[in-house]
């Protein structure tokens, strides 16, 4: 493999699961380098990443996950690398499917792939909410696209130089990178596509959409993001604008 590829995995509070994807990487994806981003965690995590020995960001201040991934892109750019693979700390993404996707975007011409965990049936289950948003994100997107995406919400995706470029911009990565982003990168020009993928529960710690105040919020603030991009994609349809 000539090409140069970043594994960027946003951190909070995984003192106990970053060593399962780090490890996994190192294992099943040995010529990509990794990044944690450790996102203020207010557990050991940081103290688990020296004991790595793994390449890692510090955030002083906690700015969530889309700014945790959005530290990972700016230091992908800004290192040159080609490609991107975003990464969950949790241990739920396995680097032998992070396979499929790199397969995918060098054949396919894509900007952006995303590992699916409906495109085929797998043994993965969603909560009640996570499901429902998730069937209606990938709705709207159809409609607002004309663009069949299964797993909108999917964390596993690899970028290529001109989305990391893209990402690495002001303004350009939202709270919520999932759907909204997703469909925003379609009406632009930019090419989506998607891989099969099996992926893992979670086994310790708490996800960020945990609870039901955090999911409620969650699609409230897609559904508000999904219809702006589509009132804006009405009027500007050109490749490589910025909303």
């Amino acid at each position: 493999m000539n090409d140069r590829v970043l594994f960027v995995i946003p951190a909070y509070n995984e003192e106990y699961n970053i060593s399962r994807p780090v490890n996994d990487i190192r294992a099943n994806f040995k010529d990509a380098d990794i990044i944690v981003v450790n996102d203020c965690s207010k557990d050991n995590t940081l103290g688990a990443l020296k004991k790595l020995d793994v390449g890692y960001l510090d955030h002083p201040v906690n700015l969530g996950y889309s700014g945790a991934v959005q530290t990972g892109i700016k230091y992908a750019k800004r290192n040159d690398y080609d490609y991107v693979i975003q990464f969950d700390g949790d241990g739920q993404h396995l680097a032998s499917e992070a396979h499929k996707l790199y397969d995918m975007i060098k054949t396919s011409g894509a900007n952006i792939v995303i590992g699916s965990r409906f495109l085929e049936k797998t043994e993965y289950k969603h909560s009640f909410f996570r499901r429902l948003g998730t069937k209606l994100f990938a709705f709207l997107i159809k409609i607002i696209t004309k663009k069949k995406i299964t797993d909108p919400t999917s964390g596993l995706q690899i970028l290529d130089r001109k989305t990391i470029e893209k990402y690495s911009q002001p303004g350009q990565y939202p709270e919520f990178p999932d759907a909204n982003l997703i469909a925003k990168m379609l009406l632009f020009g930019y090419k989506v596509e998607e891989v099969s993928c099996i992926m893992k529960e979670r086994t310790d710690g708490v996800s960020m959409h945990a609870g039901i105040v955090k999911p409620i919020k969650y699609v409230i603030k897609n559904i508000y993001s999904l219809l702006i991009i589509f009132i804006i994609g009405i009027f500007v349809r050109r490749p490589n604008n910025v909303i």
